[in-house]
């Protein structure tokens, strides 16, 4: 992989102000590459650009962004490979993973590519005569964007693609865990010919220039994606100076079984959910309620699946579990663990620890007080728990602070609609896992899961805004 040791703002390839980082390969420890990261006086430099860039780009018309989005799209099928090869020795994603991500990235510029046609007025009649109301949709101006480590390409082209169609600029701030995956995308932007300073990343630690970056008055709304804790830290900052935010947050996602669902069909897809690049996805099963019968029998299956499961070394094609981000979220992942075990929950496969790598962890017997259970747990372990009731386990799937992606396997499509209503979460899978997007479809959470919607029409309102314009004869 390249190194990707400058920031990118205003179109240039800069050395930071800050201090010296490091991007780190999970899997081998390996250092990738060292760093200087943004300091204040790089952001206010980004921000300048931005603001600058944007008072341009808004007054271009609609031939041209969707011209430039199709020079994008030529260039990000170019470099997909380039994406996978990022994806693994950065992230430690494996082949189904990062095969995934690098497609979807594609598949995204190709949607986002009709915004610009899409920032539609409207006009509306006036009470006084001889009067006309324009009610005119405009760029917001300048969009911070703060995206994790994860799923770090296809997370910051969900915001970043959007906020650029409907005319805005932007300022990307990536995990420092994830630094060359963003620099790879202003690679991509640069060669594609987009103007400079419409889109500027600016790497470095968020204990160093994260409160400065939220905080910044030339940011018109900050899109978040990552933790809950962070993300309460921003809105907080944020709604100080009275700036907008668009919240994607934390999940503590459920799986429910209801006692006449396919258990087969239900074990194959919760397989997928739970472990899907180590567990470390916010719409990941992180619980499985299964009704009555279905709960025995749903353990069975499951655990002989997950026994199959192949952890290690990402290159390889037969690796589904790669390794975690770091050793700080091994610790924490292992405590996790202990915690729950130690509450009384039955161990049906047990994990081993070797570096980062975690092979799969099942749980079962757990009930809504154990960790687990109450707790986003971002690694390979999910936790199924018994419900005697219909009404029970729907009573359980709510008890959490989280309301992100949940999912109902049922033969029965009518009824499994009925109870997906009673579920309190922003999105609803029926007869699939609970990790699943469509651009044009809303994204989004409810409770500490986030504030705001992604994708569609959604995303083109929260990253635009109104004006009315009256006209008298």
């Amino acid at each position: 992989m390249k190194a990707y040791d400058k920031l990118y703002i205003n179109g240039q390839w800069v050395e930071g102000s800050g201090r010296e980082m490091a991007d780190v390969d999970p899997y081998t420890g390996k250092i990738l590459f060292t760093y200087k990261g943004a300091d204040k006086s790089d952001i206010d430099a980004a921000y300048a650009a931005a603001k600058a860039a944007q008072k341009k780009w808004c007054k271009t018309t609609v031939a041209e962004k969707t011209d430039l989005f199709e020079k994008l799209l030529g260039v990000m099928r170019e470099y997909a490979p380039a994406i996978e090869e990022c994806l693994m020795e950065e992230g430690g994603s494996t082949a189904p993973k990062r095969g995934y991500e690098a497609a979807t990235c594609a598949q995204m510029v190709r949607y986002f590519m009709q915004f610009p046609s899409r920032v539609e007025g409207k006009l509306q009649p006036s009470d006084a005569p001889g009067q006309i109301n324009l009610v005119m949709r405009k760029p917001r101006g300048v969009i911070t964007v703060i995206t994790p480590w994860n799923v770090p390409c296809l997370l910051t082209l969900k915001s970043v693609l959007p906020a650029i169609a409907c005319g805005n600029a932007v300022v990307l701030k990536p995990s420092s865990d994830a630094p060359a995956s963003a620099l790879l995308l202003a690679e991509i932007f640069d060669k594609a010919g987009v103007p400079a300073g419409l889109f500027n990343v600016v790497a470095g630690g968020g204990a160093d220039i994260g409160d400065y970056l939220v905080g910044h008055p030339s940011s018109e709304l900050v899109a978040f994606t990552g933790s809950t804790e962070i993300g309460k830290r921003i809105a907080s900052i944020a709604g100080g100076r009275i700036c907008d935010v668009s919240l994607e947050l934390g999940g503590n996602n459920a799986m429910l079984i209801l006692e006449d669902a396919d258990i087969e069909a239900a074990a194959d897809k919760a397989l997928f959910g739970a472990y899907f690049h180590q567990g470390q996805i916010c719409m990941g099963v992180n619980r499985i309620v299964a009704v009555g019968s279905a709960y025995q029998k749903f353990c069975d299956a499951f655990a002989a699946k997950v026994r199959a499961l192949k952890a290690g070394d990402p290159k390889d094609p037969e690796v589904f579990i790669g390794p975690l981000i770091n050793g700080a979220q091994v610790k924490k992942f292992e405590d996790a663990v202990k915690q729950t075990v130690a509450a009384g929950a039955k161990v049906l496969v047990e994990g081993s620890t070797d570096g980062n790598v975690i092979s799969p962890w099942l749980l079962a017997d757990v009930t809504r007080d154990m960790y687990s259970a109450r707790n986003e747990v971002f690694g390979p372990v999910c936790s199924i728990m018994p419900a005697s009731t219909e009404e029970e386990a729907i009573d359980i799937v709510n008890d959490t602070d989280y309301g992100l992606s949940n999912s109902v396997m049922s033969r029965d499509l009518f009824h499994a609609a009925e109870v997906a209503a009673c579920l309190e979460s922003g999105m609803v899978h029926i007869n699939d896992q609970t990790i699943g997007e469509e651009f044009h479809v809303m994204f989004g959470g409810e409770k500490q899961s986030g504030l705001g919607r992604f994708n569609g029409n959604w995303v083109l309102e929260k990253f635009t805004t109104e004006q009315w314009i009256s006209i008298v004869k």
